[in-house]
């Protein structure tokens, strides 16, 4: 289980915006680009994405 907790210490590593964890879809968010990262058996995924990164803008994924 990811601990939500870490995201109070935790920066987009793109953009060093505030992340949100999102129980819709089991990801957590960053509040000033959109990217959305992984958490894969409670880890969360930070690393740089390729062309397939998602992004979450106006309640909606995209890529």
């Amino acid at each position: 289980m990811f601990d939500k907790k870490l995201l109070e210490i935790l920066a987009c590593p793109k953009c060093k915006g505030d992340l949100k964890y999102s129980e819709e879809t089991e990801s957590v968010l960053c509040e000033k680009c959109g990217r959305v990262y992984e958490i894969r058996d409670g880890l969360l995924i930070l690393k740089p994405q390729d062309e397939s990164e998602r992004w979450y803008h106006d309640g909606k994924f995209s890529s």
